[in-house]
């Protein structure tokens, strides 16, 4: 099984690096947004810095998975060879971890631009216990995002899935904050930001990285989003599964 999937990813990462704007694309949007709005305006203050280059990071994360897994799954429900992969005795579950095996080496591609402009052009600073606190924040912060790039991907045609993708990403990052310093987002943004996935994951990083105290309400919202997300995606497979397998 492991072996398997890990044969699925590869092959995923070959597919995709064949055609490099797909890679330089992915990565282009959140190190653009560091290099213009970032380091000239916060990469002087080591306390700014730091908390921008977290919002950045997240921000990298998030358009990873919402695009990686959403556009992704539904342009390869369109082709012949993933219906095929899913009728082998192996059975769905290698391909499916392929393809999570796959987008976590795409989202570390997209946010490690982020990370070094972050060390070379700013004054962003931590201990390397925040850097391993850090890494595990990111991922439990990606959670709701990609069950939320899955419900997509399985559940809509692709052009359904990019239209969609593309609408969601940009409300839910200035929404939770992650366009702006803790604390100092416009006010109806302050307001509804607990409320979004973004401003919990984001939270986590914060903390991890400097001194900032996370928000319970915070906390529940990214909780109760990664759930509904994860039934939401489980719902999508099997309606796809049903609708063409059975």
């Amino acid at each position: 099984m492991t072996s398997l999937a890990l044969t699925h990813a590869r092959f995923r990462i070959l597919e995709t690096i064949r055609i490099p704007i797909a890679v330089v694309g992915g990565a282009f949007f959140p190190a653009a947004s560091m290099l213009f709005f970032v380091v000239p305006f916060a990469g002087d203050n080591p306390e700014g810095a730091t908390f921008a280059t977290a919002s950045m990071v997240m921000f990298a994360v998030m358009t990873s998975c919402l695009f990686t897994y959403g556009v992704g799954v539904s342009e390869d429900r369109a082709q012949p060879w993933d219906p095929f992969t899913r009728t082998l005795p192996a059975g769905p579950a290698a391909a499916f971890a392929g393809r999570i095996l796959a987008g976590l080496t795409f989202m570390a591609i997209s946010l490690l631009p982020v990370v070094v402009i972050g060390w070379l052009f700013t004054a962003a600073t931590t201990s390397a216990t925040g850097l391993l606190l850090a890494l595990g924040a990111v991922v439990l912060g990606a959670l709701p995002f990609t069950f939320m790039g899955l419900a997509i991907g399985y559940a809509l045609p692709m052009k359904a899935a990019l239209a969609v993708a593309q609408i969601v990403f940009f409300p839910l990052a200035f929404g939770g904050g992650l366009l702006s310093a803790p604390g100092q987002a416009p006010g109806f943004v302050e307001t509804i930001a607990p409320y979004l996935p973004t401003r919990g994951a984001v939270e986590l990083v914060w903390a991890a990285v400097g001194d900032f105290h996370v928000s319970a309400t915070s906390m529940l919202s990214l909780a109760a989003w990664t759930l509904v997300m994860a039934a939401l995606a489980a719902w999508a497979f099997r309606r796809d599964e049903g609708a063409r397998f059975s």
